[in-house]
């Protein structure tokens, strides 16, 4: 199943890079889970992280996966967010790591974000650690 998981997940950034957020969430368990990084507040259930998706902060966003590392049900996707403040108009490009749990349904039941410097909790919360 791991590499049906790689593939669920790779449509899942193409449509949201398409802004195509109804087909990004359709993979997610109803009671899905964020956990956004920075400390930021969970986001929970499908429709909770379908708004979430909406761009606010953000003019533009776009996430490309870098690669991705199965662990059982976890994968660890390291990728790269690059995009434009809404009101600034500043640009950001941000190397960011996401744990991604897969039911043995084959939906999403939590993301959980993690900063460019925080590599060794990503692992540790796939169950990568060494």
């Amino acid at each position: 199943m791991s590499q049906e998981n790689v593939e669920l997940l790779r449509s899942l950034y193409e449509a949201f890079n398409r802004g195509d957020f109804d087909a990004a969430v359709r993979a997610a368990h109803p009671d899905v889970e964020l956990i956004p990084p920075g400390g930021q507040s969970p986001v929970r259930g499908g429709a909770a992280l379908r708004a979430w998706m909406e761009p606010d902060a953000f003019e533009d966003q776009r996430f490309e996966p870098l690669d991705f590392t199965v662990n059982a049900g976890k994968v660890l996707v390291r990728h790269r967010m690059t995009g434009r403040g809404a009101g600034s108009g500043v640009e950001f490009d941000l190397t960011l790591f996401v744990v991604f749990t897969i039911d043995d349904g084959g939906l999403v039941t939590r993301l959980e974000g993690f900063l460019p410097h925080e590599e060794a909790e990503a692992r540790e919360a796939a169950g990568l650690s060494e």
